[in-house]
């Protein structure tokens, strides 16, 4: 690559860090520089300089920006970075409402620049390979995407709550394996934690192409798990996102001479085929998918048109659980 692109990352949280460690590792960009109001906490910056400011950074001279600040921030910086020229990548959600990110999407269009959205799950090897495994059509017709989102509570997280923050993840996913936006949501919440926000989603969804998809999310659970099931006429595939590892379970064509059996099962239960393929860091890809859209090289990234979606759908997710859809 002759160009060379100079990014600086904005907030040195725990995904910020992250970006850090990847930006520096990506091959045709140079990490210029951090921007962190409370500096470089966890030391991960070396030489680079640190700036108090994201206004400082930009003053540095970047071509790239990521923004792993808080989502409330999301907006302001959007549209500072908007203004200035500079391609970025805002972590997901991003926006904390539908109003805020069309206005930081209208920003990035009208300055004809590279805008993007950090939904990390697309880029998962697991999720890649299911994708193109539907598409070629092993499972048949989808019928239903489950998810299971579900962990310990995560107290950096202060601004949203489990549905802006980790359910969308579960709902740009699955609009994105069934290549249909959403068309209906219902959710019942729970605030367990004594916050204002809530820590426990469960989400019943139709799509527009009639697949109906399940969400379940929560802050809650001493178990840690990320399982997407996608089950179609012929099989379903079970995607453990945690590990990258991907299963195939047919649907069997050999007759169960035991009838009861086959009778409770619904269908038959057929080979189960555990997958391996080379599995590269999905932030490794996602970064990669930045540079080369800002290249000009291709186009794989989450756009924030795409981003935009999954916070209006967000809110229609919190509209129903209290009661106003």
């Amino acid at each position: 690559m002759s160009k060379i692109l100079r990014i600086g990352v904005i907030g040195l949280g725990m995904m910020g860090r992250n970006h850090v460690r990847v930006a520096r590792e990506t091959e045709g960009v140079e990490l210029v520089g951090v921007a962190d109001p409370m500096g470089d906490r966890f030391d991960v910056a070396g030489p680079l300089p640190v700036f108090s400011t994201p206004e400082e950074l930009l003053s540095h001279g970047i071509d790239m920006a990521i923004v792993a600040a808080p989502t409330g921030d999301h907006e302001r910086l959007g549209l500072m970075l908007a203004d200035a020229g500079v391609h970025t990548m805002i972590e997901k959600p991003l926006a904390v409402t539908t109003e805020a990110a069309r206005a930081v999407t209208r920003a990035f269009e009208a300055n004809d620049l590279v805008g993007c959205v950090g939904h990390i799950e697309r880029y998962n090897p697991a999720l890649q390979q299911a994708k193109a495994r539907v598409r070629e059509g092993q499972i048949g017709e989808i019928i239903q995407i489950t998810t299971r989102r579900i962990g310990p509570f995560p107290a950096r997280i202060q601004d949203v709550g489990v549905v802006k923050d980790l359910a969308t993840h579960d709902l740009d996913l699955a609009a994105w394996l069934a290549e249909s936006p959403y068309a209906a949501v219902s959710a019942q919440c729970a605030y367990k934690t004594g916050r204002i926000h809530e820590d426990l989603v469960a989400i019943t969804g139709r799509l527009e192409n009639g697949i109906v998809t399940n969400h379940l999310v929560n802050w809650l659970s001493p178990v840690k798990e990320r399982l997407t099931m996608i089950t179609g006429t012929m099989g379903a595939f079970a995607a453990d996102t945690l590990s990258g590892d991907l299963t195939f379970f047919a649907n069997a064509v050999v007759p169960t001479e035991w009838s009861q059996v086959s009778v409770l099962r619904g269908v038959a239960e057929g080979d189960q085929v555990r997958y391996a393929y080379p599995k590269r860091e999905p932030l490794r890809v996602e970064h990669d998918a930045f540079r080369d859209a800002v290249l000009g090289i291709s186009s794989r990234v989450v756009t924030m048109e795409e981003g935009t979606r999954v916070v209006e759908v967000a809110e229609q997710v919190l509209a129903s659980a209290h009661g106003q859809a």
